[in-house]
């Protein structure tokens, strides 16, 4: 069985959870030894100001899908109230185990998904009550660099959005050159290929001769730059 680690660390509470990196790599190595299994590779989360950027975690979920790995962390508890991590590991549809909790995987990650759920919306609901009563004493509301803002954010989006598909490509593009150096070089019969051998696209869904030739055009035009 096959295993890709996620870590995550704070640069500035990383002591406080009694869980630091070496830490988590020790429980992690420990259970995958008692498994009998392989660990692929290890991604490390810095947390950053930005409570939603899990870049790291992207890319991990990225190797899973492509080697049908499981995702494996150390433990669950500084997870727990994370709906981006939650929502975005559930919606990948791969296998997922705590090593504190080896036998819950994906039910947990059901439940933990709810409550998070459930307290974002307590928190805006009050917020908006907030908001309200603030309104009433005459406060003004309302931030007049918005469009500004949303702009910015765009900007951003596209960029991340093009790195996770460069970083895709990039991770695909060997196995495709194998298949190649097979005798298999049509775009369809790629495609056949690394849906035979299990490959998913970075969507996680199957490859067509449409989807591998964008691929390989877009590597051509990295090259030519």
């Amino acid at each position: 069985m096959h295993f890709i680690a996620y870590y995550r660390v704070s640069t500035q509470r990383q002591g406080l959870s009694g869980l630091g990196l070496e830490a988590q790599r020790s429980v992690v190595e420990d259970y995958i030894h008692r498994q009998s299994g392989v660990l692929l590779h290890q991604y490390t989360e810095v947390e950053s100001g930005k409570k939603d950027d899990r870049p790291q975690l992207l890319k991990a979920l990225q190797h899973c899908q492509l080697t049908n790995s499981t995702l494996v962390v150390s433990k669950l508890d500084r997870l727990s109230r994370d709906l981006h991590f939650l929502s975005t590991v559930m919606k990948s549809n791969i296998q997922f185990v705590c090593c504190d909790q080896p036998n819950s995987g994906t039910l947990v990650l059901q439940v933990l998904a709810a409550v998070a759920e459930e307290e974002r919306r307590a928190i805006s609901e009050r917020t908006k009550l907030a908001l309200a009563a603030a309104k009433k004493r005459g406060v003004k509301l309302g931030n007049p660099n918005l469009d500004q803002v949303r702009n910015t954010c765009m900007k951003k989006a596209r960029i991340v959005w093009q790195q996770n598909n460069e970083d895709f490509n990039n991770a695909i593009i060997p196995v495709i050159e194998n298949i190649q150096q097979q005798g298999i070089t049509s775009y369809l019969g790629i495609s056949r290929e690394l849906n035979r051998l299990g490959f998913k696209t970075r969507y996680g869904k199957r490859f067509y001769s449409t989807t591998v030739r964008n691929i390989l055009v877009a590597r051509s035009s990295q090259t030519d730059t």
